[in-house]
């Protein structure tokens, strides 16, 4: 299982830095062709469809490497003990959080599904709207470990 989720883990950055890089392109490339009188009318949609993906992955990526923007100020203040309860605590509250999104996400590209782009007929929006659930999907695994690592980090701390 834990070589499965990091073949998943490894696919989602390459995902991301493929996508990302296509956006950049592609914002320049619409940018530049407007400038010479050709606009790419689709463009817009599909670079809003590759910023969503990029974000929510992105996202999962920067948890998993605990990259987060955190304010610990007095929390490092904390015994370890405490602030290992306090993680605890904080990440409990972020999986019911990202639970909450898998459920609205899920129904947000339902109710999207007949929605297409205005520029790209026939695509539709859903594969925007996807990006919530999925990414928030693997935000809650990559949160349940942390759940794991920092249980086991208190277990260990007690028994010292």
């Amino acid at each position: 299982m834990k070589k499965l989720y990091d073949y998943i883990c490894l696919g989602e950055l390459l995902f991301v830095k493929v996508a990302f890089v296509s956006l950049v392109l592609l914002v320049f490339m619409a940018a530049f062709t407007r400038y010479i009188g050709y606009p790419i009318n689709w463009s817009v949609d599909m670079a809003q469809c590759l910023f969503a993906w990029c974000t929510f992955l992105a996202a999962d990526i920067a948890l998993r490497n605990k990259k987060l923007m955190r304010v610990d100020f007095f929390v490092n203040k904390l015994p370890e003990y405490y602030r290992n309860k306090v993680e605890l605590f904080n990440l409990i509250i972020i999986l019911v959080f990202l639970m909450a999104l898998i459920g609205y996400g899920s129904w947000l590209s339902y109710t999207t599904r007949f929605r297409t782009f205005q520029g790209i007929p026939g695509f539709s929006y859903t594969w925007v709207t996807l990006s919530v659930p999925m990414g928030s999907l693997l935000m809650s695994i990559t949160t349940a470990l942390n759940i794991r690592t920092t249980l086991n980090e208190i277990r260990a701390v007690k028994a010292a």
